[in-house]
């Protein structure tokens, strides 16, 4: 469970789309507080999401261009970036041609 926001929400359907979590679920609990339930994959009894690191921090934002997007394990993990044109997977940022903040990486 985590506290509810618009920029999770959309984070967490990127990782949804690209099959490291399986569901998250929007929940109001007492008080009105809106929190995100998220389901986690597991393959074998091992969890899909091996590491996530966080890359840009409040006190040092980490920016790129979209033609100098680093790759995570050689393609095989996959970056999340902020771009004016949404939240976005490395790949996707790359194809439509954008750059931005880069929030984290997940293998």
């Amino acid at each position: 469970d985590i506290p509810s926001s618009n920029f999770r929400k959309n984070i967490l359907q990127v990782l949804k789309n690209e099959g490291y979590i399986k569901d998250y679920f929007i929940e109001k609990s007492e008080n009105n507080k809106i929190t995100l339930k998220i389901n986690l994959k597991y393959y074998e009894g091992d969890p899909v999401i091996k590491e996530i690191k966080r890359i840009s921090k409040p006190g040092r934002r980490v920016y790129s261009r979209a033609n100098s997007i680093p790759k995570v394990m050689n393609g095989l993990g996959l970056a999340i970036i902020s771009t004016p044109k949404g939240v976005m997977t490395d790949m996707e940022a790359r194809k439509n041609n954008v750059g931005g903040e880069i929030i984290c990486r997940v293998f």
